[in-house]
């Protein structure tokens, strides 16, 4: 299906406006309800604490950041006290990443909200559209 206008271009349906238009929102609700953390610091220490000790490299393929990105948000979440750089088991001179006791209970007070983030994000549509919205992006990603 084309959305693009016969002889004009219209900033207002193009996909990345709109995709810009929906984090935007979502960006707030998540300021509002989770004041300490940025997305992208609260996605590394939930992908830590679900995964485990892993290297910073695995960690930013795992939440889809690159090199830079992963690499200050991992410097920030360390200067917090949420995260650690411990000796590999398996290589005692590689380093892995895994969340502190404090990150670790800062992500249990945290996931709360973040289901209410995502909850309000997506309230302006029905059950059934927030599945298929979810599916589609997820087509997209």
């Amino acid at each position: 299906m084309d959305h693009t206008p016969p002889d004009d271009y219209q900033l207002d349906i193009q996909v990345g406006f709109l995709l810009r238009r929906a984090n935007q929102r979502h960006l707030a609700i998540f300021a509002a309800q989770l004041p300490g953390l940025t997305p992208t610091q609260f996605a590394a220490l939930a992908k830590l604490c679900e995964l485990g000790p892993i290297s910073q490299n695995a960690l930013g393929r795992a939440t889809s950041m690159d090199a830079a990105t992963i690499k200050g948000v991992v410097d920030r979440l360390r200067h917090k006290g949420l995260v650690a750089a411990l000796p590999d088991a398996a290589d005692r001179r590689r380093l892995v990443l895994a969340p502190t006791p404090e990150g670790k209970a800062a992500y249990a007070r945290a996931r709360p909200s973040a289901h209410r983030i995502t909850s309000e994000t997506l309230a302006p549509l029905t059950e059934d559209e927030a599945e298929t919205f979810l599916a589609l992006l997820t087509r997209l990603g």
